[in-house]
């Protein structure tokens, strides 16, 4: 029994990462990087890795990655929120180095392309949820639960559509996985938890998304 346990631990870890680095490692190989400066493939990857660290942040607050207690899967959420924002800077400060009035008319909601606004209301939502967190504790439990749920829930759709719409250095089946599996993740982890609920006492207040 301990040995089947310890094999699904394994391979839960084993097809996480490799559902975060397949994608990645694809990309490395694409030919469009042969015409792209070192900031412009910078700022992409640092767009892809967010997208992998979206994966994590649905199975850490459920609870679902095994090995990893309640306590050290919150404050691994924390973390790896703080580290979603980085990149989201790193991806934009690289586009702006690179095309400053591409990115202007990105921000202004006048670019012509399509997957452009999915993502600037995907990054606005991510600093969002950065500010909500650091007046966290002047907040009541359920206005933080509900808060943060909706702008996740911003965050993901968002970020999926602009993954999806973008054809560029991801390959398209892995880049289809992934971002499939960031939105089950998210949709299993809403359902189990059923955010929207009033808890009836304030323990069962305490785990919030």
């Amino acid at each position: 029994m301990k040995g089947w346990r310890s094999a699904r631990t394994i391979l839960i870890w084993v097809a996480l990462a490799a559902a975060i680095c397949v994608p990645i490692a694809l990309a490395a190989t694409s030919p469009l990087l042969e015409w792209r400066g070192p900031v412009y493939i910078l700022a992409g990857f640092a767009g892809i890795i967010a997208l992998g660290l979206m994966l994590f942040q649905p199975l850490l607050i459920g609870g679902y990655l095994p090995a990893l207690s309640v306590r050290i899967g919150r404050r691994v959420h924390h973390w790896i929120g703080g580290a979603l924002v980085v990149a989201v800077v790193i991806h934009v400060a690289g586009l702006w180095i690179t095309s400053p009035p591409d990115m202007i008319d990105a921000l202004l909601f006048a670019s012509p392309t399509p997957f452009s606004p999915f993502g600037v209301i995907a990054m606005w939502a991510i600093f969002a949820v950065a500010l909500l967190a650091t007046f966290r504790r002047r907040l009541r439990p359920r206005t933080w639960r509900i808060a943060h749920t909706l702008l996740a829930i911003v965050i993901v759709a968002g970020g999926v559509v602009h993954a999806v719409l973008i054809e560029g250095t991801m390959e398209t089946v892995s880049k289809a996985v992934l971002c499939a599996l960031v939105l089950a993740a998210t949709i299993k982890v809403m359902a189990d938890r059923r955010v929207w609920r009033k808890r009836a006492t304030r323990r069962s207040e305490m785990p919030q998304l």
